[in-house]
């Protein structure tokens, strides 16, 4: 076909189209993880005459949709020979099962809508990401920068790059002792990362790491930020009134729960003690002044 010669491109994913786009954070809503990040296609298209790639992609979508309801990645073949396709889906490791796949199913779709028949193809959404490739692609760094977005709002001064740097530092850490995802809220920072699921814990610490000085140089003062390169990614979202709480749906999944910092999981704790106390404290304030009230008009009621 031709094509093993040429270089896998994804354009370098220089699909910069929401560079200046404000940063959704993921804490706003239980939907958003099905938004559109970036995509990614290769510019030459694949003859498909007697339609063996056309079954082979079919299948490998099949099989990937299929694994997402009890997995949150999966890697596996279809076809054969020149036609063998090999393709993979990731989602983000604090989403659900039943999330996962509600993900993953819209990339198909989505995939063959804004790629066509294109030999490789990647398709992130906020929560999970589908790619493809024909055999005989030439493969591409694990390091390499696919996508960036930087908020458009700057932040100067009020310590914000020591923070930021500093939840930065966390995340690289965590994310090897995570195992490949960690999330974690340090005074006002939220910050996510996570690596391709099949990548040891050292060299996701090193792609995260690479990630974070991408981060750092290419959003500067921003107010958040999103690095993809190929085999990690990383986000962070600076809150100066404090961290929102996030959705039920994504702070029940098992993987969060394991994932997040001890501190992040005692700040949230003890914001519920709190806030209980202060519900409860309420409620009695209420019930006296009711008291007070009921009894002034005790015979016409007779409450109390």
């Amino acid at each position: 076909m031709g094509y093993a010669s040429k270089p896998f491109s994804f354009f370098l994913f220089s699909l910069i189209f929401c560079t200046n786009l404000e940063l959704i954070p993921l804490a706003e809503s239980a939907s958003d993880y099905t938004a559109l990040v970036y995509k990614g296609c290769a510019k030459q298209s694949f003859t498909d005459p007697t339609g063996a790639y056309s079954q082979a992609i079919s299948a490998l979508y099949g099989s990937l949709v299929s694994q997402s309801t009890k997995a949150r990645f999966s890697k596996t073949t279809s076809g054969s020979g020149q036609t063998t396709i090999s393709g993979l889906f990731q989602c983000r490791g604090d989403l659900t099962n039943s999330e996962c796949y509600t993900c993953v199913s819209k990339l198909p779709q989505l995939a063959e809508s804004l790629c066509g028949k294109t030999i490789a193809a990647r398709v992130q959404l906020l929560g999970c990401y589908i790619l493809y490739e024909v055999s005989g692609f030439a493969q591409i760094s694990g390091m390499e920068l696919l996508y960036k977005t930087c908020g458009a709002t700057n932040v100067a001064g009020s310590g914000f790059e020591e923070r930021r740097d500093t939840a930065l530092s966390v995340l690289e850490n965590g994310v090897v002792s995570g195992h490949g995802f960690y999330t974690t809220s340090y005074q006002a920072m939220y910050v996510l990362g996570q690596c391709e699921g099949d990548l040891g814990d050292s060299d996701c610490g090193e792609c995260t790491k690479t990630a974070v000085q991408k981060a750092q140089v290419e959003c500067g003062n921003a107010i958040s930020g999103q690095i993809y390169l190929h085999k990690c990614f990383i986000s962070y979202s600076y809150y100066p009134n404090g961290v929102p709480t996030r959705s039920t749906s994504s702070s029940s999944s098992s993987s969060s729960s394991s994932s997040s910092s001890s501190g992040g999981t005692t700040g949230k704790t003890v914001a519920i003690i709190l806030g209980g106390a202060a519900g409860v404290g309420f409620l009695v304030i209420c019930l006296l002044f009711a008291r007070s009230l009921l009894k002034k008009h005790d015979g016409k009621y007779g409450y109390i």
